[in-house]
């Protein structure tokens, strides 16, 4: 019975996250109707002494992240150096090659710190114009997208400034720069193996006589071209959040040593920060200053002309994100303390690689939820420790749990009910019945990729 309480509630929040209602509103609901079965009388105490502590605790790690990123991704926008990117990528590849153009696109601006669902916005335009242009069918966009901006420059190319690829920082003490050498093998196989794939698909529909097609719903207008930055000035933020990232990763503890204590006139006590769980942040959140201020610097008239505007739809949007998170977080939270929790992590437990225990349990969270980062932050706040202690038996560096971790949120992350698929079928015009087809063959790809990883560092000892 308290396995079926706890099976309830997750299967719970994955239908009504899949129907298109508020996590935010229903990750509580969900949580403490696992309580009210358990222990009716725990119910208020669990739900402010608990799910609430720990959702606050996201929010305070965690927050400046999303809002930053937000930020980032819409001065990028307003400033039209997205589009310049975008440009120039299919300009140098070339229109016939429209899947890798659009794949490295969203490469560049996913590692340079946009976030996902601005990269789909200012992707898709360019995305239909190059499959138009080659005669692809228009369904085969989402896939690509998902290929390009959903996967490994997400969780697995070191010192990505994603969410994904922060999360593990603060359990394991490590940073963002974690195992590249795994990272950079697991997003070579993802990158090859799934442009092969979409490549035989679009040849599959030219043997059939599939083209673009026509009558779509949100085709976009044509683009002017005309005014754009140099694609060189484009990058240069991008750049800029790239290596801001490394120099304070390495310049922080260097700074401030292991801890530091901050007095004010007006505290009993000084505040004490213990810098090896926050350089990681730390480093993000001034690296994209660094690109914000970067972005500025070069594109002060169109930036500031929609500023307001555009600022407040980003803050809207990160503040969205980080609760739906958060919520997910606190929920998670809860599900640990339940009896029911720990019949699946016994069993989970049993698997006997301390490194397939941690993929399979992330990925199987991630997909539950829909969200990567919900996903990761369930799993690693209810069971890092164990995760710890069994890599530590092994003699496995933290840099892999890291790297391992990340990989797998990104793994089965991508299922139907997922925010960021929802929101890409939306934009392109397309339904799941269209394009989700594409999008879970990236997952399939994404979630393999985690066990290659695995298997290359067993075979070689590879960090």
């Amino acid at each position: 019975m308290n396995l079926a309480i706890a099976l309830f509630a997750l299967g719970f929040l994955m239908l009504v996250a899949y129907r298109g209602f508020s996590v935010i509103l229903f990750a509580p609901i969900a949580a403490l109707a696992a309580v009210l079965l358990t222990d009716p009388s725990a119910v208020l105490p669990v739900f402010s002494g608990l799910f609430m502590e720990k959702m606050v605790g996201f929010v305070k790690l965690y927050l400046p992240v999303f809002l930053l990123g937000a930020v980032f991704g819409k001065v990028i926008e307003l400033s039209g150096f997205s589009r310049s990117i975008v440009t120039a990528v299919i300009g140098l590849v070339g229109a016939r090659r429209a899947v890798l153009s659009i794949v490295l696109v969203c490469n560049l601006l996913t590692y340079g710190g946009v976030s996902l669902f601005v990269v789909v916005f200012a992707v898709y335009p360019f995305a239909a114009e190059a499959f138009r242009l080659s005669d692809i069918p228009k369904r085969l966009i989402p896939g690509t997208i998902a290929l390009g901006a959903f996967s490994y420059t997400m969780d697995a190319l070191p010192g990505t400034p994603q969410i994904q690829n922060i999360i593990p920082t603060t359990f394991f003490n490590t940073n963002t720069w974690a195992a590249p050498w795994l990272g950079l093998i697991g997003a070579a196989f993802i990158l090859v193996v799934g442009v092969a794939y979409l490549d035989a698909r679009i040849a599959a529909a030219g043997r059939r006589g599939e083209g673009y097609g026509t009558g779509h719903g949100n085709e976009p207008a044509t683009t002017e071209t005309a005014a754009l930055a140099h694609p060189a000035v484009a990058l240069l933020p991008l750049v800029v959040v790239g290596l801001s990232n490394l120099v304070f990763t390495a310049a922080i503890p260097l700074l401030y040593g292991t801890k530091v204590e901050t007095g004010l006139a007006g505290l009993d006590k000084p505040i004490v920060t213990p810098i090896a769980s926050v350089t990681a942040i730390w480093a993000v959140e001034l690296a994209l200053v660094a690109g914000i201020l970067t972005v500025l610097a070069f594109a002060w008239h169109p930036v500031s002309r929609g500023f307001a505007e555009g600022s407040r739809a980003a803050v809207a949007g990160a503040l969205l994100a980080a609760m739906n998170t958060a919520s997910e977080y606190g929920f998670g939270a809860v599900i640990a303390a339940l009896p029911g929790f720990l019949v699946i992590r016994d069993a989970l437990s049993a698997i006997p690689n301390p490194l397939v225990n941690e993929a399979v349990t992330v990925t199987a969270l991630a997909g539950i939820t829909g969200s990567a980062s919900g996903g990761l932050s369930i799993a690693l706040a209810a069971m890092s420790g164990s995760f710890i202690a069994a890599a530590q038996a092994a003699n496995i560096p933290m840099e892999v749990l890291h790297r391992v971790a990340s990989m797998a949120s990104g793994g089965m992350d991508t299922l139907p009910h997922n925010g960021a698929v929802i929101t890409l079928l939306s934009v392109t015009g397309l339904t799941h019945r269209q394009a989700y087809a594409d999008i879970f063959a990236v997952t399939l790809l994404k979630t393999s990729a985690v066990f290659l990883v695995i298997g290359v560092y067993y075979l070689t000892g590879l960090v």
